[in-house]
């Protein structure tokens, strides 16, 4: 180790929360803030680090210096979780004498990482952050205490600049209890939002200038070892980072950030639903309504996108030119409009905000009994109900009866997810196989979800103008030999759903 440098490891807890410039006036009158001590105001200098080819960044490993005063620190942090603005990371700070040093970094791997030659010997800014701190600390209360911080000034990376404006709740001792108690309490009267990016990612972003994608579902986080109840947690907390990131490109004209956004809410219902029986008395009825209320109107936009794209803009393309069918188009993209409309209002209204902060609260505080099941056991007891479920409704659907398949559709969609969430538990090739059969029937029985549906709404669309009847009717007839094979992939995938292997028994 050089010098009298000491690496400190602590895992830093904090809730980030993005705050309008706006309303930057009315939480500084905030009555919260006269209950706290109020701190020196600093101005922070950040100069993050990395190798040309970001080895670290792809690492999830962020690099940092920080002028404080007239010293300067050196940090490294790992990536960690991250739901409903609640961050956990690992952290090492020491002195920085302007040569790194990482001797002194506990986590053999972390360490190994970063004294690589190729990566130290090319370390070089990859950005800065410049920001002043306005900081507050909340006397211990039930054995915890906390920072809040108003942070406000800009990232700056190969000559480009964000703003920055955020508030940070951090942990200095005891529970996280804390943290959401004050998160709620400033939600309660200001247009905070729960923010999942950290400045390095923000950073990060910001040089590379790469467009923002939608975020699929990331692979389950369980492992055999826990509990159900702690499986269930850390799903639901993917579940949430899930729907975040993809929020942040909710306004893009890209309708698949809004579709992964009802996948990461149709995720977690059936996380609620498949763990039921690990949860706390009145959790799931606790958190369903407003997750159900989100999702209606997600739901809403995700219909009108479906219709437009891939209904009546299929048709309007094979009978190019036919003013009708142009129509037709015009009339769905007004309503698809106001569809979106309404869901980045959703969005932007404070209740979301206090939705997000409640549920990762509610998650945090939850606590496994002491003699929970066995997840093995547990799983194999939810995937068995699962399954039969699924096989009965498959005997009971009829081709001419869409709201039987529809209800298919749901008990495959419910017992792939569970699937999808423990198949750590098992063989990779017997959960592929699984997942495949079940994927394929989900997805044709969508489509044809999807078709039935579009006549209600394109209803919406006709008025009383003839040529939209007309118009409507062409779409249809278009779709006519579509719709018959998706009926025959429906056959086939309900024929494979009743050849999976029970794997999980064994």
């Amino acid at each position: 180790m050089m010098g009298d440098n000491v690496s400190i490891m602590a895992e830093e807890v904090e809730i980030k929360l993005s705050l309008p410039e706006s309303a930057r006036r009315a939480f500084l009158r905030h009555p919260l803030l006269q209950q706290a001590e109020k701190l020196p105001v600093r101005k922070l200098v950040n100069v993050y680090y990395d190798s040309p080819d970001l080895a670290l960044h792809r690492q999830g490993i962020a690099l940092r210096t920080r002028r404080q005063g007239r010293g300067w620190l050196q940090t490294v942090k790992c990536a960690g979780v991250a739901s409903g603005g609640l961050a956990v990371r690992p952290e090492w700070e020491q002195p920085y004498s302007g040569r790194f040093d990482f001797a002194g970094i506990d986590d053999p791997q972390v360490r190994e990482l970063l004294e690589r030659h190729r990566i130290r010997s090319h370390l070089e800014p990859a950005f800065e952050t410049v920001f002043t701190r306005s900081t507050w600390r909340f006397a211990p209360l039930r054995g915890a205490s906390a920072l809040l911080m108003l942070d406000r000034g800009w990232i700056e990376a190969g000559g480009k600049r964000e703003a920055i404006s955020e508030i940070e709740i951090e942990l200095e001792q005891g529970k996280a209890d804390i943290l959401f108690d004050l998160a709620l309490a400033l939600a309660a009267d200001l247009p905070l939002r729960p923010e999942i990016l950290s400045k390095a990612e923000r950073g990060y972003r910001l040089r590379s200038g790469a467009p923002l994608k939608p975020v699929k579902a990331a692979p389950s986080p369980l492992h055999a070892a826990q509990s159900p109840l702690a499986a269930f947690r850390g799903i639901a907390a993917a579940c949430i980072a899930q729907l975040q990131l993809n929020e942040l490109g909710a306004g893009e004209e890209d309708a698949e950030f809004i579709h992964q956004m009802r996948v990461a809410l149709r995720r977690l219902r059936s996380a609620l639903r498949t763990f039921r029986p690990a949860l706390p008395a009145g959790f799931e009825q606790s958190v369903v309504p407003p997750i159900r209320a989100l999702a209606r109107v997600l739901g809403g936009a995700r219909d009108w996108d479906v219709l437009a794209g891939e209904i009546v803009g299929p048709a309007r393309d094979a009978f190019a030119g036919d003013v009708r069918l142009d129509a037709l188009d015009a009339a769905v993209g007004r309503a698809r409009q106001q569809a979106r409309e309404a869901a980045r209002q959703a969005l932007a209204a404070p209740a979301h905000a206090v939705f997000l902060l409640d549920l990762a609260a509610r998650l945090q505080r939850t606590r496994s009994a002491p003699a929970e099941e066995e997840l093995a056991a547990f799983a194999a007891r939810r995937l068995s109900r699962l399954h039969k479920k699924a096989l009965a409704l498959a005997a009971a659907a009829q081709e001419a009866d869409p709201a039987s398949l529809h209800a298919l559709r749901i008990g495959v969609k419910r017992l792939r997810y569970a699937l999808e969430f423990f198949a750590p538990l098992y063989r990779d090739r017997d959960a592929r196989e699984a997942l495949e059969s079940l994927t394929g029937l989900q997805d044709s029985l969508g489509a044809l979800n999807d078709l039935a549906r579009a006549g209600a709404l394109l209803m919406q669309c006709m008025d009383s103008d003839p040529e939209l009847r007309e118009a409507i009717a062409l779409t249809g007839g278009w779709h006519g030999p579509r719709h018959a094979v998706l009926r025959r992939l429906t056959l086939q995938g309900i024929e494979r759903l009743r050849k999976i292997k029970r794997f999980w028994k064994d």
